[in-house]
């Protein structure tokens, strides 16, 4: 992450448990955006620092509802956006975390709990 730093202009955090924001406030560059769309249980520590210096937002958004993850949808499709993701079967859950506390993550995990995917 270090050699990312100042590389984004802007994060859509999807991390719905508590998790520290400073290390992604560092992968912005300036007037960079951070928005949060996950809901942790529990309140974020949210240093100010990096905000003023770097002339960055945080912001957060509700998912839409039917209407607008419609519009998504049919934007992605009309686009042919698709999302990158590792397929992992649940009993390799506890290899996931590993991967994710190491940061060895190049997709978005989709846990297969009823191993009915396919890999991709």
């Amino acid at each position: 992450m270090q050699a990312a730093g100042g590389s984004l202009d802007g994060i859509i955090d999807t991390v719905s448990a508590v998790h520290p924001i400073f290390p992604l406030l560092n992968l912005l560059k300036t007037n960079g955006k951070l928005v949060m769309v996950g809901a942790p249980e529990k309140p974020l520590e949210l240093p100010v620092f990096p905000l003023l210096s770097g002339r960055k937002l945080v912001g957060g958004s509700a998912i839409g509802g039917v209407k607008e993850m419609q519009e998504m949808v049919s934007f992605e499709e009309k686009h042919n956006i698709t999302p990158d993701v590792e397929v992992v079967p649940m009993e390799y859950v506890n290899t996931v975390v590993e991967r994710l506390v190491k940061s060895d993550v190049k997709y978005h995990f989709v846990l297969d709990i009823g191993n009915t995917l396919k890999k991709s």
